[in-house]
């Protein structure tokens, strides 16, 4: 079975982790150590206008030896952010974050936010995709799945 970004990797009643443009580094810094999270979503209103993530934190905060506390998240977030859309795979998503370096991917729907994921999350649903096809395949071979090999 083909897992699709919804429902199978982040449900309905995922928690968007968002923040607004004007927010300061160390807010988002202090908001993601809180939740744990490596990206948070930057939206101007409903409208999704980048992502901050833990990779723009070092390069281009503390490695450029700016001050969290005065430099907005629009400063240095990534802007205008590739996105994926709800129906997509698990693999789709994988192999776009793979070509493109990233670790973060925001999902939309037509024009409407609706979650992130994670390569964290994308793995772990990938490995249960391979996991379930190895069993079937198994009970295909073995004949308990109904096949019946005469």
């Amino acid at each position: 079975m083909i897992r699709k970004i919804v429902p199978d990797v982040i449900s309905g009643t995922q928690n968007l982790a968002t923040a607004s443009a004007n927010m300061t580094v160390r807010d988002a810094a202090q908001a993601m150590a809180q939740r744990r999270i490596g990206a948070v979503m930057v939206i101007d209103g409903p409208r999704l206008v980048g992502i901050f993530t833990e990779r723009d934190l070092l390069s281009k905060v503390v490695a450029a030896k700016r001050d969290p506390d005065t430099v907005r998240l629009a400063e240095v977030m990534t802007r205008d952010p590739d996105t994926i859309g709800p129906d997509e795979s698990a693999f789709a998503a994988l192999d776009m974050m793979r070509k493109r370096g990233y670790r973060h991917l925001p999902v939309m729907d037509s024009g409407r936010l609706v979650g992130m994921v994670s390569v964290r999350d994308l793995y772990a649903t990938a490995l249960g995709e391979v996991e379930e096809d190895l069993k079937e395949r198994d009970a295909f071979i073995s004949g308990s799945a109904g096949y019946g090999l005469t």
